[in-house]
């Protein structure tokens, strides 16, 4: 799908003192990747907190993003989870007209086998209204995707059209590369091998330090598309500390920082994750400063 080739972000659902949704800092996110040369928008996704969402709130972050972009960005939505069942009964239940794909989870805690992971995303696929991304995630799930099942959904599914794979294992990246039939896309989860990823082949990122820093990103995934790979290398190199902060106190908890840092709304997480520490806001501010004021 070209809809699918670049940079993709995974939105961060932005939050008030007293939990409630900031429509205000979503819309302004949104705006910002805009502005920034993102691809495509990604919404509902882990970076979104969808988890501790429900289905009202869903609705509002859906309904946000939705008049925010005005058709300006292709949108991607995540519905995913570890009861085959619901994930099928959610996703039936979307208007999914402003989406071009759906992006679901590998079942986290559960830890099925190899043949569960390819029978839950099988019954997925065959309802789907839309494309389906598959997301392998060890690190979250508990279980590795292997590109044995990967391959084999890419070949058994024509609605399984890509992998989001955040395994970091480069050499699972280009398993999936050189084996995968030739429309089906190989899409980095994790901002740390995006350009790797993309100068074996892949088709770009579903990234979280995208959308703190769009320009670059998006820059860094364009060139490495066209083959620039010392120029693409560098502007790696100048987002690698940025990549190891965001990180730092898990995920959205640093994206979110930057992005206060920036002006678009607070740092507010929900329970059970908790806000980034001073320390470390004080380090991403200044390393967002650094990135606004380098050339590059």
């Amino acid at each position: 799908m070209k809809e699918l080739i670049g940079t993709g972000v995974a939105l961060v659902t932005p939050f008030k003192e007293d939990g409630s949704i900031d429509v205000n800092a979503l819309q302004g996110i949104v705006e910002y990747c805009i502005g920034g040369g993102v691809d495509y928008l990604v919404v509902l996704g882990t970076t979104g907190e969808s988890v501790t969402l429900n289905k009202t709130e869903k609705g509002l972050v859906v309904s946000t993003v939705v008049a925010a972009n005005s058709g300006r960005l292709p949108l991607v939505l995540g519905v995913g989870g570890n009861n085959t069942a619901a994930v099928i009964e959610e996703l039936l239940e979307w208007d999914l007209s402003n989406f071009v794909a759906i992006l679901s989870v590998s079942p986290y805690y559960n830890k099925p086998t190899q043949e569960g992971i390819y029978q839950h995303f099988k019954a997925i696929a065959k309802v789907s209204p839309k494309p389906l991304i598959v997301y392998n995630v060890p690190g979250r799930t508990g279980s590795n995707m292997l590109p044995e099942t990967t391959l084999r959904l890419a070949m058994d599914c024509d609605n399984i059209v890509a992998v989001k794979e955040a395994s970091g294992d480069m050499e699972q990246v280009r398993q999936l590369i050189h084996r995968k039939p030739k429309e089906f896309q190989v899409i980095s989860g994790d901002d740390f091998t995006a350009l790797p990823t993309v100068l074996a082949g892949g088709a770009g990122v579903i990234s979280v330090l995208g959308q703190g820093l769009p320009k670059s990103f998006s820059k860094m995934i364009a060139l490495a598309l066209e083959g620039r790979s010392t120029e693409a290398q560098k502007l790696h190199e100048a987002m690698e500390e940025g990549m190891h902060l965001i990180f730092k106190e898990g995920n959205p908890a640093g994206i979110k920082a930057m992005l206060e840092a920036a002006g678009y709304g607070e740092a507010w997480v929900r329970l059970p994750l908790v806000e980034a520490t001073p320390r470390l806001k004080n380090q991403i501010s200044a390393f967002k400063a650094s990135m606004e004021g380098a050339v590059i």
